[in-house]
């Protein structure tokens, strides 16, 4: 696990015990895919402790660069398969589900999370 980010070292994070507040129970995901989404975050975990060690070795800034932009395509990855995930089951369920109440929440819920990045 990565250390914790310095104070105001980036956007706050949300223990992932913690659920959204009216988010409905947790339900079952498919184990391949939460596999494939583990493996990834693995991937870029450790890929930063790699750039985190070129850094304190002093290693060329643009080669530093070129690392932290590959993570980031990596985490934009991991991104879009929890989207992916999210929309197949939890948006399709509130949406067939016909709670007009639901629907608004988890259409307003995944804007927030869109809204939330611009502003970090």
């Amino acid at each position: 696990m990565l250390p914790p980010l310095p104070p105001g070292g980036g956007p706050p994070i949300v223990s992932p015990k913690k659920k959204q507040p009216g988010a409905p129970p947790a339900a079952p995901h498919d184990a391949k895919g939460t596999q494939k989404i583990l493996a990834r975050l693995r991937s870029v975990e450790g890929h930063m402790r790699a750039v985190a060690k070129m850094v304190e070795e002093d290693a060329y800034c643009i080669d530093v660069l070129r690392q932290t932009k590959a993570i980031q395509a990596a985490l934009a990855r991991v991104d879009s398969l929890l989207l992916e995930r999210h929309l197949g089951h939890c948006v399709s369920k509130a949406i067939r589900a016909g709670d007009a109440t639901e629907r608004e929440r988890v259409i307003a819920e995944i804007l927030d999370v869109f809204e939330a990045s611009k502003r970090s």
